[in-house]
């Protein structure tokens, strides 16, 4: 029998499709990429067609001559990277470094497996074809762009910041993205309305039934103010409460789809708190292989990076028999749960699934670390939802009047748990009330007490890493594979900080944002990127030539840049020069700019190396103790505004503070876009800033 060499991209799956293959076949990796643009230049030829100049990557080199070695014993050989656009640049860059293409002695494949388990190895090797021309450009495509971005728009920030930073085509976008969400946070006026509930009692029953307050007959009444509160109080004075309507229904929720990259990241952090590199570290272990009492080096999971929901044929009819066996007939889903993603190679692929449902969290528990375990148990319960049948809610909601006023009650009762007997999420718990099925048409209730509550609405919440996926995936930007590197580097860039799971851009993200907002608007802006990855989907699809794509975009960056660089001459970021006296060598201080933002630098570096935290004063005096506020940094980066006088005085404000005192209470009022809100949440008054500045114009004229 011939000699076969199959080459994979990680040594982690090396022993196990050798495993699956035996002796005839020889298995060995590629570590990767083994060609790339090369760092010192641009990487291609704008001046002719665009044709890139790919170079051998640095340390590859070994690599590549014992695969050469490999293939001179081979008589066939399996190009066998991952099942996706990078997977299959990184065969056609194989096949040209180790010439396979000008060897016609040999025989060279494409074959690629969504999952690496025995059957789906022994089946590509029987499925061969040819690399697929259309994905290494789309990948070509891609790779060009992102270099287009990074090495024409990074040496001027470098340049006007003064600093190692560095722009990117996807990142970019997403940190205009925190950028945007902040401002909206910093311009949010909170608006107050009031909730009004009644304690009710039935007779006999030992404790009472909440009822929120509905409206009228004619439909919904907010209650915007304590003034509008009041009046339906007196409007409630003296009133019987009466049951005027009960209904008994049934709620459905339906089983959730089985997981993509997208999906999986979101979740993974939600529920096991992963940041998402750590969830596509974890998944990429559980995909190449693991150690598995009895089984050997398995993979456990498909291939994890897709986003399309499809379960094949085998998997979903095995998911199927195991399910009515373990469950009953009765918790098997109608049909088919998912949808196909959207392009060419995301339709090739599965959702993320267990390569095996029998392979249950309880089975592998004890082969697995605990991180790996509970990713694990997170993709087979969500698998098994998928094919199972919905929960069923019995409900009621009820009505109770009083006089021209109506309150409701709702509850629910969980009366067939189909999916949720595997996977439940916080919200998917009983909702509990089964007093209510005691309640009849005219029954009449007791009051027993109206409670009021005063709220004011809530800003837009910060991102995280998992509510910024989900952002970037539904406006279109970046792919299953960027996601992860997108937010990483954002963060590594310090960018970006987190805290608490909530994303904070930095100073250093604000100038780097204000730069590209100012000079390349279609880099950052989501409806330009949105396109641009539809485009390079459509490269992949051979609909799209992929050097229109590249040659398209160039001319457009190098007007920009050209332009930027006269633009940003006049306004370069100088040392500024401050009254602090340097306390070792007697130089006046001077800020300069650093990874963390600014700081105060001795201007006789490097003979004097003093540095200290920049504390820029606001002018504004601290309303604990009178001393002057200044805007300080937590340790990660994220803006506040605190005393000069800490730890003594111990006062702090996300909020810029103003010196202008609250009328209605007496507290410090903060800067809220262009109005002034009260400090203390239980006031809640506000003012327009500039009809305040023209009241105090008003006051100055009658004083003169």
């Amino acid at each position: 029998m011939a000699n076969c060499l199959v080459i994979v991209e990680s040594p982690a799956k090396v022993k196990t499709i050798k495993k699956f293959l035996g002796a005839n076949y020889e298995v060995d990796a590629s570590n990767g990429h083994v060609r790339d643009l090369p760092k010192s230049q641009l990487g291609f030829d704008a001046e002719h067609g665009f044709e890139p100049k790919y170079i051998t990557i640095r340390g590859k080199g070994d690599i590549l001559a014992k695969l050469r070695k490999e293939v001179k014993k081979a008589d066939k050989i399996y190009l066998a990277t991952d099942p996706d656009r990078e997977g299959e640049a990184i065969s056609w860059h194989l096949m040209k470094a180790l010439k396979l293409d000008e060897a016609p002695d040999k025989k060279v494949y494409r074959i690629s497996f969504n999952e690496i388990t025995k059957n789906a190895v022994k089946n590509s090797i029987k499925n061969p074809r040819t690399i697929d021309m259309d994905l290494v450009n789309a990948q070509q495509a891609r790779r060009m762009l992102d270099r287009m971005v990074g090495y024409r728009i990074s040496p001027l920030l470098w340049e006007k910041v003064k600093r190692g930073l560095s722009a990117g085509r996807v990142q970019s976008v997403a940190l205009r993205m925190v950028c945007d969400r902040e401002e909206e946070i910093s311009a949010f006026i909170p608006e107050e309305y009031w909730s009004l509930e009644a304690d009710l009692k039935l007779d006999g029953a030992k404790k009472p039934l909440t009822a929120k307050f509905y409206g009228t007959k004619e439909g919904r009444l907010p209650i915007p103010g304590k003034e509008e509160l009041d009046h339906i109080k007196e409007g409630l004075d003296g009133r019987r409460y009466v049951v005027t309507e009960v209904k008994n229904g049934e709620r459905t929720k339906k089983a959730p789809t089985p997981f993509t990259t997208s999906t999986l990241q979101q979740e993974a952090s939600k529920v096991l708190n992963f940041s998402t590199q750590k969830t596509m570290r974890l998944a990429q272990q559980l995909y190449e292989g693991v150690e598995v009492k009895g089984h050997g080096t398995i993979g456990l999971i498909t291939y994890l990076r897709t986003d399309s929901t499809r379960v094949a044929e085998e998997a979903d009819g095995t998911a199927r028999a195991y399910i009515s066996e373990h469950f009953g007939p009765q918790y098997l889903s109608a049909g088919e749960s998912g949808k196909k993603g959207s392009g060419k190679i995301q339709d090739a692929h599965e959702a993320i699934r267990p390569t095996d449902i029998a392979l249950t969290p309880v089975l592998v528990k004890d082969s697995l670390a605990r991180d790996l375990f509970r990713l694990y148990q997170l993709i087979w319960k969500r698998f098994a939802a998928s094919r199972m049948s919905n929960a069923v809610y019995e409900t009621t909601s009820v009505k109770v009047g009083a006089g021209e006023y109506f309150f409701t009650l709702t509850a629910s009762k969980l009366a067939f748990d189909g999916f949720m007997s595997v996977y439940v999420q916080e919200e998917d718990k009983e909702e509990g009330g089964r007093a209510l099925s005691k309640l009849e048409k005219g029954m009449e209730l007791e009051l027993e007490e109206l409670r009021e509550e005063q709220h004011f609405t809530q800003p837009p919440a910060h991102y995280t890493e998992a509510s910024l996926v989900k952002a970037l995936e539904e406006q279109g930007i970046g792919r299953p594979s960027t996601y992860a590197p997108t937010i990483t580097t954002i963060l590594a860039r310090r960018y970006v900080t987190k805290e608490n799971k909530n994303l904070y851009v930095t100073e250093l993200g604000e100038v780097v944002n204000g730069m590209m907002k100012q000079c390349f608007p279609s880099i950052v802006d989501k409806g330009f990127t949105a396109n641009l990855e539809f485009l390079l989907d459509k490269v992949g699809d051979g609909t799209v030539d992929w050097k229109t794509v590249v040659s398209n975009f160039y001319p457009d960056l190098e007007e920009a840049v050209s332009k930027a660089e006269e633009e940003l001459e006049s306004v370069t970021i100088a040392d500024e020069v401050t009254d602090e006296i340097c306390e070792l060598c007697g130089r006046n201080l001077v800020i300069k700019y650093g990874p963390h933002g600014k700081f105060l630098a001795c201007p006789g570096f490097p003979e004097c190396k003093n540095t200290k935290p920049y504390l820029e004063k606001i002018g504004v005096p601290c309303p604990k103790c009178g001393k002057e506020l200044v805007i300080k940094k937590t340790k990660k980066g994220r803006r506040y505004y605190g005393c000069e006088a800490n730890p003594e005085c111990d006062f702090m404000s996300w909020q810029k503070p103003s010196a202008q005192k609250c009328p209605e209470c007496g507290s410090y009022m903060v800067e809220k876009g262009n109005r002034l809100l009260c400090g203390d949440a239980q006031c809640g008054y506000s003012m327009d800033k500039e009809k305040e500045k023209d009241k105090e114009k008003d006051r100055e004229k009658e004083i003169v």
